[in-house]
């Protein structure tokens, strides 16, 4: 939880709600758009847990094809189909530890209601296997959109939904917490010091400036993707204003 720094009290409210639930076994819903830190705070959460010792596997349910996502999360048999090879799925991986399911809106219904069964029954079978496997994890899983709406419009199974939702955690986009900037660059600036020809110790009013007049689309990560080329360019161990990539500055420009 130290890496998630903010002044913002809508923002330290949601971190004390984690903190104060990381300790019990209740499944954890984490919404907020892209970048906003969801797999930082549910890193935070596995950590500050009783199964912390134990893996933590995440999983970006938006990164893997629905044809292979099933054999990714439950693993496969040798044989099952051509190619197939006896192999340990991410839950298997995960058991008596935290899985981390990153974009669970991208799933599909089908594969919704197999990870359903499977979480109920904490069983799981591999894809060709026919044996069940039983399996012990924490669930944390994250949406870039509002859960409880996509329930209601039936993109999210509701039945998934009351499971994962035992507690639901909001985090606001960084343009909804502005004051936050000039901690979040310090908090990097310090974290990241070896990255400049010369450690950076002053910031001048012209780069807080150019900052405070984005609208954070990328919110956190945006900002320290940006950072990472600012010190990477900085002089003197000063950041003037000048030190944005040339998207950044454009950007600004055609703005009114």
């Amino acid at each position: 939880f130290s890496d998630m720094v903010s002044r913002n009290e809508r923002f330290n409210a949601l971190v004390q709600t984690a903190k104060r639930f990381a300790r019990h076994e209740d499944s954890v819903l984490i919404l907020g758009s892209t970048g906003t830190g969801k797999e930082v705070l549910a890193q935070s959460v596995h950590n500050h847990s009783l199964r912390a010792e134990n893996p933590f596997v995440a999983v970006n349910c938006a990164a893997f094809p629905e044809t292979l996502i099933e054999g990714m999360l439950f693993g496969t048999v040798k044989g099952a189909f051509t190619g197939s090879t006896d192999k340990v799925g991410l839950m298997e991986e995960a058991n008596h530890g935290t899985l981390f399911l990153d974009e669970l809106n991208s799933m599909s219904l089908g594969m919704q209601a197999k990870l359903l069964r499977a979480l109920q029954e904490r069983l799981i079978q591999r894809i060709g296997g026919t044996g069940y496997i039983p399996i012990d994890v924490r669930v944390i899983a994250s949406c870039n959109e509002d859960a409880y709406a996509l329930s209601e419009t039936g993109k999210l199974r509701k039945d998934l939904f009351y499971r994962l939702a035992s507690v639901v955690i909001d985090i606001p986009p960084l343009r909804e917490r502005l004051s936050d900037l000039k901690e979040l660059v310090w908090h990097y600036v310090r974290e990241h010091r070896d990255m400049a020809a010369q450690p950076v110790d002053e910031i001048r009013p012209a780069f807080w400036e150019r900052l405070e007049k984005h609208s954070w689309p990328g919110n956190v990560r945006e900002l320290f993707h940006i950072m990472d080329y600012a010190l990477s360019v900085s002089e003197g161990g000063v950041l003037t204003g000048t030190e944005f990539p040339g998207y950044f500055l454009r950007l600004q420009q055609s703005r009114p």
